[in-house]
């Protein structure tokens, strides 16, 4: 074998190794793309299903996947500390009110861990969130607050401000009192624009 022959594995290798370390220089999040390599299957393993609920509900995909990423990391398994389940981790309530609505008998709260029904009670959710706070000037911190924390709680925080109707996000992030549910929310609309630029699939 010639000798320049090989050398050449040896060259791929270093070059597909310079690809990689480029594009976690340019990338806006390198610990995600990082942690995407490693855990590749579970962080695409559901973008068939989060197209599927988007399009039913007509939220943008990378808004879903962001949720899903912040919420769970992409395990199906996940069970919160108020007893929130599956990749949306969602309550209990939430998903009594989903299957009521969409007319789902014999629904138990274990069926959350099934990733199908998960994403579709939350996507359902969310987008009634979405629903209630369409005439603001940016409804998403307003629903992505009320997803977390509960309506009651995006309601008080909105008179807290003394602006009623005319509260802007600004100023419903601005009276947040609780910094788990800031962050929350930030970190969403943070994680959605990274999707919307490096693109989400």
């Amino acid at each position: 074998m010639p000798p320049g022959l090989k050398r050449l594995p040896l060259l791929l290798f270093l070059s597909a190794c310079a690809a990689a370390c480029i594009r976690l220089w340019l990338s806006a999040d390198p610990a995600y793309e990082l942690q995407q390599w490693v855990h590749r299957s579970e962080y695409r393993a559901y973008d068939r299903l989060i197209v599927g609920v988007a399009e039913k509900h007509r939220i943008p995909p990378e808004l879903l996947k962001a949720i899903i990423w912040q919420e769970s990391r992409f395990r199906p398994g996940k069970v919160g500390t108020s007893g929130e389940r599956g990749l949306m981790q969602v309550g209990e309530g939430a998903a009594t009110d989903w299957a009521r609505a969409e007319k789902i008998s014999g629904f138990l709260p274990t069926d959350l861990l099934d990733p199908r029904t998960n994403v579709l009670a939350g996507g359902w959710y969310f987008a009634r969130a979405l629903d209630h706070w369409k005439n603001r000037d940016d409804p998403l911190p307003f629903a992505l607050a009320e997803y977390n924390a509960g309506k009651a709680r995006v309601d008080r925080w909105i008179a807290a401000t003394g602006l009623g109707e005319q509260a802007t996000a600004a100023d419903l992030l601005d009276a947040i009192d609780f910094p788990g549910t800031r962050r929350y929310v930030e970190s969403i609309l943070e994680r959605y624009q990274f999707y919307r630029i490096r693109g989400w699939m």
